[in-house]
């Protein structure tokens, strides 16, 4: 069972005014799956308390929330629910572009991890996305806000043309990733096709009868970060130290998934009740298409798709407008 995820009051400090001592309790909030999993081993693990302690803060807790989906994260990052949230680079650089320069300011810490989603259909006939007709249904955890949707429209664009990059808007549904592996896997159900994350590509791929039709490094001709570490501004300014600790907790996360990616994988296991074994988890955790690192990478390739098509009005000169300092140093792109 979950522990709620917390990383410090947002909108607290975010709207309280003077000098004042960083948060004693910091709000995190996650999604579901592999992405997810440097939040899982720091939680396991109590970094962001033991960093919090060694940069002279005191007890600091940490209160950790699970929410489905990237509109559920971007509405407790809004309403002061969540101090930290993880969604994809499309919700950071709609956010972005919508707060940047109010009192609202949102922007990355530092990206969670590289990871490829994967487009899998139960459709024998589709064997790639120019195959899929209106009597396909491919699931999304967000339809046109997800970096599967973006993913899938950039390559809607390769096939058809720029002003084709919607084509196949038409047939993509929002649900969970869980609910539409399910789907997926049963056979029953009008989704026959789901762009997923891991672990849930895993499972569909090793169903018979479903099979892989693209995976989005194929689609952005790159790796690509698939989650970021978001807060707002006045949270961020208002507790360094706070957000110091975050960070340094994220690098020890990543240093032990690497290290010791059995142990990660039991971790998980522990946390989630999956269903897997332990030698299955660990692949998936040890997967050459998997970084587990604070490093953004393409990030501007997504952006300059998003702003192309109009889905953000501002472009960002560089990836790190959308950062916070922390991320500077960081061979990002």
């Amino acid at each position: 069972m979950w522990r709620k995820f917390a990383l410090t009051a947002l909108f607290a400090a975010s709207f309280a005014g003077g000098a004042q001592a960083e948060v004693d309790k910091v709000r995190m909030s996650m999604q579901f799956g592999l992405p997810y999993l440097p939040m899982i081993v720091i939680q396991a693990q109590q970094l962001i308390e033991n960093n919090a302690k060694a940069a002279g803060l005191g007890d600091v807790a940490t209160d950790w929330t699970q929410r489905a989906g990237p509109a559920a994260d971007l509405d407790a990052l809004l309403a002061g629910q969540a101090d930290f949230i993880g969604p994809g680079i499309p919700t950071l650089a709609t956010l972005w572009d919508k707060t940047a320069g109010t009192p609202q300011e949102a922007r990355a810490l530092i990206a969670m991890q590289s990871m490829p989603y994967v487009l899998v259909t139960r459709n024998p006939n589709v064997k790639t996305i120019a195959d899929f007709t209106d009597k396909d249904k491919i699931a999304l955890p967000a339809v046109k806000l997800t970096g599967h949707a973006i993913a899938l429209e950039m390559e809607a664009a390769k096939i058809w043309g720029a002003d084709h990059y919607d084509k196949l808007d038409s047939i993509t549904i929002t649900r969970s990733h869980a609910d539409a592996a399910a789907a997926v896997m049963s056979g029953q159900s009008e989704i026959n096709s789901h762009f997923a994350s891991a672990p849930f590509y895993y499972y569909e791929l090793a169903t018979p009868g479903i099979h892989q039709v693209l995976k989005s490094y194929d689609a952005l001709g790159a790796r690509h970060t698939n989650g970021v570490l978001i807060a707002t501004k006045k949270f961020h300014d208002a507790n360094p130290k706070i957000c110091g600790a975050v960070v340094a907790a994220f690098e020890q996360a990543d240093a032990f998934i690497k290290a010791y990616p059995r142990e990660a994988a039991q971790i998980y296991l522990t946390a989630t009740r999956d269903k897997n074994s332990l030698d299955a988890l660990e692949k998936m955790v040890a997967d050459p298409d998997v970084d587990y690192t604070t490093t953004p990478v393409s990030v501007m390739k997504i952006v300059d798709f998003l702003y192309k098509v109009g889905r953000i009005k501002k472009r960002p000169d560089s990836w790190k407008d959308m950062f916070f300092p922390e991320a500077y140093g960081l061979n990002g792109s």
